[in-house]
């Protein structure tokens, strides 16, 4: 008989949704969403519903392996468990020995969301090592840092909230492609007569269906956020009660955007002044009007002030006050969960003495050739991608293929970071272990179980670096706990958002509220981050410089390289997650170019072209249509470098620059040239 087990979807969305799995004679046949959770509502995006596929792909990795080609040629032999696990502690063994443990670099994102397979026992391991820290930048860390210099905290409106909102921004968002289930709630807002706007520069799914669409130029929002203030202050239709009661510094924030009027903004931003300051009008005059504020955003030079900017709106208007007003960026720092009680930073005590050293992994090309200190000589890949996803691609990639240099990846499937490893290990699925589930996009904890066995000999990363403790010798008693001590120790704190929350209750209900007042208005009476609960403007370090790579940036590098390149999301995969299916390669092997670029190139639709700057070049299929303005190419990401011509992907372009805080990586400030290949 079918019997349905729960689950949860551990890949890097806001939405972590809570999933049903049929399952017959041990074998998965059916996955949904499950209809009783707030906000997965029983329906799930493109991606997932399609996930038993890639649970049962003939192209899963099932058994440990070792390198028997060239680095990057992708050959490998198999071997056994005790083979693997004994070479790679006797590797990172004599490593540490002959330059330090530091001379060790583990390398993981979200590759899965689960906080014991995320940063669990992984965590735990390195610390003991005394490796070199990692610096977990690559997603979202200058959002966090804006969000952080404008609020204190990094709190938001809930999502079930947007269905109250009578207007809606979606600044950087393309909710329909990396937020799905916010959608419903938009629809129902819209029914009862809400606007829907969406600021964003390039046209995708989302953008097609808003009231409105402001073509923002790439890297320009804090210019169009100063000069929304510039109107709204300028006028006085700001909150003055909200603003005199729960924020400090307005009148130096009157003085600092009297400067940004529109007319300014609409240079930089590309938009016209009244159509900037008709925004400003109707989002102060609209109540509730809420932002739903997307990581899109910080992906650029000056992206913590981009996400500061606009963060700092709501205080302006009050529209904090209003069910179904504020923002959202991330919910996530609401789980105040025991993380170092799970991830036992002070083990590296043990190992050091101090603390290790940390290594942005935005910079990993640097990391890998020119890093000051003990080199890196063996690096340990899990839950992410680098020879993809990370930027200054070639550099990387140079990297990895150095002889004397150790690597181990642990994943589901031979990507290009794969080939390139010395130990390759079969890792389970989310369907396939236990795990602990925070959100970035609501406020529901959730646990889930293994819903269907591993295949082969795959393991969890949780038992992988259970039994590599073992093997290095590790003997503290943290390093052989089981998942639900683990779990208990993570659910351990005092703060009344999650205090009285067990597993038991987990283990019964599946997903649980954070303990929250219902509804959740977080600074409708203050409540920011700082010390006096207020929002403080700073506005004497308020400011916007166009992004070096941007078309006001350098005039020598635009001369040369004359198109702001922009890699979003693609809609169908999750960074390179699923660039194993053909329909996701065939989605971004392309670069969408307006008609006046592309006749000024000789280029037509389906044409060969090579993108190219200083750092290296790519080869794409031309699309030739108004997903992109002029002046902006526009390639969905991210491509598995192996399935491109040159084995090169759009990565090969960005660059290690960083972001103005948080130290992110700077993507979507990338300066290009584009060619068609044959002339």
């Amino acid at each position: 008989m079918p019997e349905t087990r729960h689950s949860v979807c551990a890949l890097d969305c806001p939405d972590c949704c809570s999933l049903l799995v049929t399952v017959e004679n041990g074998r998965g046949v059916r996955l949904r969403g499950d209809p009783e959770h707030p906000v997965t509502r029983g329906f799930l995006c493109g991606k997932v519903a399609q996930y038993l596929e890639r649970e049962y792909s003939p192209g899963r990795l099932v058994y440990p392996q070792r390198r028997v080609g060239a680095k990057g040629e992708g050959r490998f032999e198999r071997i056994s468990w005790d083979e693997a696990l004994d070479e790679i502690a006797a590797r990172l063994k004599s490593i540490a020995a002959e330059f330090g443990p530091e001379a060790i670099l583990p390398y993981s994102y979200a590759g899965t969301m689960g906080w014991l397979n995320g940063n669990g026992m992984d965590r735990r391991f390195f610390h003991r090592l005394g490796a070199s820290r990692l610096d977990r930048t690559i997603c979202s860390t200058a959002g966090m840092a804006g969000m952080m210099a404008a609020l204190g905290v990094r709190y938001g409106t809930e999502p079930e909230q947007f269905r109250h909102a009578r207007l809606i921004l979606a600044w950087g968002a393309n909710i329909l492609g990396t937020n799905v289930h916010l959608w419903p709630f938009i629809v129902e807002a819209r029914r009862q007569g809400a606007r829907f706007y969406a600021i964003d520069p390039r046209r995708n799914r989302t953008t097609a269906l808003a009231d409105k669409h402001f073509a923002i130029n790439p890297g320009s929002d804090t210019a169009l956020a100063l000069a929304m203030m510039h109107v709204i202050v300028g006028e006085n239709l700001h909150d003055a009660d909200y603003v005199s009661r729960y924020t400090e510094g307005f009148e130096a924030l009157r003085e600092r955007v009297r400067e940004w009027t529109p007319q300014r903004a609409a240079e930089l931003t590309g938009l016209g002044a009244e159509e900037i300051a008709a925004l400003a009008r109707e989002y102060a005059g609209t109540r509730p009007a809420v932002i739903r504020l997307n990581y899109g955003i910080q992906r650029s030079e000056r992206g913590a002030m981009a996400v500061r900017t606009v963060a700092l709106l709501p205080a302006i208007v009050g529209s904090w006050k209003d069910l179904g007003g504020g923002v959202q960026l991330s919910t996530s720092q609401a789980f105040h969960l025991n993380r170092e009680g799970l991830e036992r930073p002070d083990l590296q005590t043990k190992a050091l003495g101090r603390e290790a050293r940390m290594v942005n992994m935005s910079e990993l090309g640097a990391a890998l050739n020119t890093l000051d200190g003990p080199p890196v000589k063996a690096i340990v890949v899990y839950n992410s991608n680098p020879a993809a996803i990370a930027p200054n691609q070639n550099a990387v990639l140079r990297g990895l293929r150095r002889e004397d240099l150790f690597t181990v990846v642990l994943d589901q499937f031979q990507t290009d970071t794969a080939d390139h490893a010395d130990i390759l290990l079969p890792v389970t699925t989310f369907l396939e272990h236990t795990d602990l589930y925070t959100a970035y996009g609501h406020y529901y904890l959730q646990l889930a179980r293994p819903a269907l066995p591993a295949p082969g000999e795959a393991k969890s990363n949780v038992e992988i670096f259970r039994l590599l403790a073992a093997r290095m010798g590790f003997e503290d008693a943290c390093l052989r706990e089981t998942e639900d001590e683990m779990i208990r120790t993570t659910l351990d704190s005092a703060h009344p958002f999650v205090a009285g929350i067990t597993l038991e209750r987990l283990d019964r209900e599946r997903s649980v509220r954070l303990r929250l007042p219902d509804p959740y208005l977080p600074f409708a009476a203050g409540g920011f981050g700082s010390p006096d609960g207020k929002c403080h403007f700073h506005a004497e370090t308020l400011d916007y410089t166009p992004p070096v790579e941007s078309r006001h940036g350098d005039r020598d590098l635009r001369a040369r390289y004359p198109l702001e390149l922009i890699s979003p999301k693609n809609d169908d995969s999750m960074n390179s997650t699923f660039g194993d299916r053909d329909s996701v390669d065939l989605q971004t092997a392309v670069l969408h170019l307006n008609p006046i670029d592309a006749a000024a190139r000789g280029i037509r639709t389906s044409d060969q072209v090579r993108a190219f700057n200083e750092r290296g070049s790519c080869a794409l299929e031309a699309r030739v249509d108004d997903t992109a303005p002029p002046g902006v190419a526009c390639a969905p990401s991210v491509r598995w470098a192996k399935r491109s011509p040159g084995k090169r992907g759009i990565n090969a372009l960005t660059s290690e620059r960083l972001t103005d805080a948080g130290g992110g990586p700077t993507f979507y400030s990338c300066l290009v040239q584009v060619e068609r290949i044959g002339d």
